[in-house]
């Protein structure tokens, strides 16, 4: 099994555990934020748990699937943290298609709420490119 493919097992992994953060008792707030930060709603619960499952099936297929799911996954979350440094809402759950921009803000609780996609995005799409060209050499 290639680095890849355990990666996006990894992946997996994690995004699962992001779609169960609302279901955890103690993760969210009164307010509904979780760990106090950002809300998730059922729509965003159903995008981790299918890209979980676009992880999984990657990581199963073998090391070009996983490549794939690495470089356009990567692409695809990263770009949706850095709209939300931008703007305060991502595209992937067509936040800035529905709520007006609240301007570039460098803030702490805006940082925090955007890492993790920034973080996943950008881990991924290193994994698919960086990582993969050093295994392979």
């Amino acid at each position: 099994m290639s680095l890849l493919c355990r990666i996006c097992f990894f992946y997996t992994a994690a995004l699962l555990a992001a779609a169960s953060i609302n279901y955890i008792p103690g993760l969210t707030d009164e307010d509904g934020l979780a760990f106090g930060i950002f809300a998730l709603d059922p729509f965003d619960d159903a995008l981790h748990v299918v890209s979980a499952l676009w992880a999984l099936a990657a990581g199963i297929i073998g090391h070009r699937a996983a490549k794939i799911f690495l470089i356009i996954f990567g692409a695809l979350y990263l770009a949706d943290g850095i709209f939300g440094i931008f703007t305060a809402y991502g595209f992937l759950d067509f936040g800035i298609v529905t709520n007006p921009s609240q301007g570039f803000s460098l803030s702490v609780p805006r940082i925090l709420a955007n890492l993790p996609h920034i973080a996943l995005g950008g881990f991924a799409l290193f994994a698919g490119t960086v990582l993969d060209r050093g295994a392979r050499a």
